[in-house]
């Protein structure tokens, strides 16, 4: 293999990984991000409301289409010599835009649960995983940090 087949194949194989990397994870009860650990959480308790089953969207789209685009372009300048190279350079930065852009407009299962907390004022938020979690009736804990809240049994 030549040197410049090598170079596009590695920019291929980075593009992959840097895309799948734009994916995130949705917040739920057992998964924190690292920014979260150790931070205080103020805890209140109140009792389901609601429970509705949503999408949650990716917000990388602009990141991961732009590494897309770069690294598809990288890889397509390499394929060919001379014109070829300029063409296969806007064929890659044009594939690699619409792979970065698809991977991130991707959604993942999440749930709104609606909470009317002991204080009486009512709170709906939205984290990862199912409608079966919770049921209208079930008694919660409700912690958050200011930035982050989750609903947990």
């Amino acid at each position: 293999m030549n040197a410049s087949r090598t170079l596009a194949l590695a920019a291929v194989l980075g593009a992959t990984g840097l895309l799948s990397a734009c994916e995130t994870t949705p917040t739920n009860n057992n998964t924190f991000s690292r920014s979260e650990a150790g931070r205080a959480q103020n805890v209140q308790f109140g009792t389901v409301t609601s429970v509705r089953g949503v999408d949650i969207q990716n917000d990388n789209t602009t990141v991961a289409t732009g590494t897309g685009v770069v690294l598809g372009g990288l890889a397509g300048s390499t394929i060919g010599g001379g014109r070829g190279a300029a063409a296969g350079a806007v064929a890659g930065a044009v594939a690699g835009g619409a792979i970065g852009n698809r991977v991130a407009s991707r959604t993942t299962p999440g749930v709104e649960v609606t909470v009317r907390l002991e204080n009486g004022r009512t709170l709906a938020v939205v984290q990862g995983g199912s409608t079966n979690e919770f049921r209208v009736g079930d008694n919660v804990r409700v912690t958050s940090d200011g930035t982050t809240t989750r609903v947990s049994q």
